[in-house]
Formats: structure tokens, C-alpha cells, sequence
């Protein structure tokens, strides 16, 4: 079964991230990305643009609407995904265990990562 997992942030701590928070950010995540790739469980990873970047579609009386940012504003945003392969929910739980983002903690932004069952995936 495959799962979805979003990594989210505080948007307003990672704005204040200097430049050297993020070297250390890269030294503390390199070993845990290590862990995740080899755990042979990822098919995909990635990560997004900032909400500001998005376009929103809506369908509003009969026609599409096109606006400018994300369809819902949070302080936390979305970062980055990973699709992993699991049995159950339990295990896709232990994969996203070994993110780098499990293992920053309060200082860089207090992030999470929310595991969901996909239900469909279509590869037209």
C-alpha cells in the first residue's frame, strides 16, 4: 500500500532561518535522508514552492476561477512530500520516522510530517 507523507513547517521560524541554520540543517538531515533512501520503502520524493508561488482553481458558477495563492492559508505550510511503500499504516509511520524532519525539533521551525493512505494512484 502506498502512503503520502506531507512535511510541514511554522512558515514565520523558517523565514528567520539564517544561512548558517541551514548548514546545519543540511549537516543534521544528510545522515537521516541516508537512512530513508536506503530503507528501499521511497518511490518519491519532493519539494514545493512556497504558497505565495501557487495559483488556486476553482470551479464558481459554471466557470473556473484562477487565483493567485494557495486554496487554504495555514502558519504551517507544507514543504516537501514523499510517497513510501508500506503494509499499513503503522509501518509507512516507522518509514517517515527516518526524515530528516522527525529529527530537527523546535529550533528549525517545529515541523511534522502527516501520514495518509493513497487510495488511487493513476499513471496515465
Amino acid at each position: 500500500m502506498k502512503f503520502l507523507c506531507l512535511c510541514h513547517y511554522e512558515s514565520a521560524r523558517f523565514a528567520e532561518l539564517t544561512p548558517a541554520d541551514f548548514e546545519e540543517i543540511g549537516a543534521i538531515c544528510a545522515p537521516h535522508d541516508a537512512a530513508l533512501k536506503a530503507s528501499g520503502k521511497v518511490e518519491m520524493i519532493g519539494a514545493l514552492g512556497m504558497p505565495e508561488q501557487s495559483r488556486t482553481l476553482r470551479a464558481e458558477h459554471g466557470a473556473v476561477t484562477d487565483l493567485a495563492g494557495p486554496y487554504h492559508s495555514t502558519p504551517e505550510l507544507f514543504g516537501a512530500f514523499f510517497i513510501v511503500e508500506a503494509d499499513d499504516v503503522d509501518g509507512a509511520v516507522e518509514i517517515a520516522k527516518l526524515h530528516p524532519g522527525t529529527h530537527l525539533g523546535d529550533k528549525f521551525g517545529r515541523g511534522g510530517i502527516e501520514v495518509r493512505p493513497i487510495e488511487f494512484i493513476e499513471r496515465p
